[in-house]
């Protein structure tokens, strides 16, 4: 039986940043691994995880990090897929871009719609979306190594915001949404990443979504 292969896409986040050592997570603490381990041996978990990432825009101090430019070569090398769970949108909000949370989910509607098409004409409507909010930036970014990249009081702002936009694209493009920030929360060693316990938490989370969305199907 062919198993059902899941696309996780998404920035340092799902790649498994430990804020702790600035390393990557082992396998067994990354909510990728999680969510292999819930799902079963019918499924086949892809990590496409990059630190940095964003949606849509080109990062002028560190290189190649736009999302949409790398997802239409992805989608087409990881085929077929069952799922793509996107979470982008944390990097979005570093100062250097000058967003409010309108652009950021413009970047992201651009995204979907890349998705979207490819899917449809290319793949007559093969795979799920799983649209994710990310986890909002926690108030301790102000004192890490992040907070002069990201613009301390402005950035959480705007990772606030995000939900609220992601679930009326979701709406308007038919994809499934879930928000983060209600199950999971960043670290308060830099404000930003996912300790071991909250990266395991969210695979969890997203295992049970899953599920219950094939349940109901």
């Amino acid at each position: 039986m062919e198993k059902k292969r899941i696309l996780c896409f998404g920035d340092s986040l799902t790649w498994g940043y430990n804020p702790e050592t600035h390393q990557r997570f082992p396998e067994e603490d990354r909510w990728t691994t999680v969510l292999q381990e819930v799902l079963g041996d019918s499924y086949k978990i892809i990590e496409e995880g990059q630190n940095g990432r964003t949606i849509a825009i080109d990062d002028p101090a560190e290189g190649e990090k736009n999302g949409l430019l790398y997802i239409g070569p992805c989608l087409e090398s990881q085929r077929p897929l069952e799922y793509v769970i996107i979470m982008l949108g944390s990097n979005d909000c570093k100062r250097k871009f000058a967003f409010s949370s309108m652009d950021i989910a413009g970047e992201m509607q651009i995204f979907l719609e890349k998705v979207i098409t490819y899917n449809h004409f290319r793949l007559k409507d093969q795979f799920k979306i799983l649209l994710v909010s990310p986890p909002h930036i926690a108030e301790t970014i102000k004192e890490s190594w992040l907070g002069d990249c990201f613009g301390y009081e402005n950035a959480r702002k705007l990772s606030m915001e995000l939900a609220s936009w992601y679930k009326q694209l979701a709406d308007m493009y038919g994809c499934l949404f879930l928000d983060a920030s209600e199950y999971v929360k960043a670290s308060e060693t830099d404000g930003c990443h996912l300790d071991a316990e909250n990266q395991k938490k969210l695979g969890r989370v997203l295992a049970e979504f899953i599920l219950n969305e094939e349940k109901n199907s």
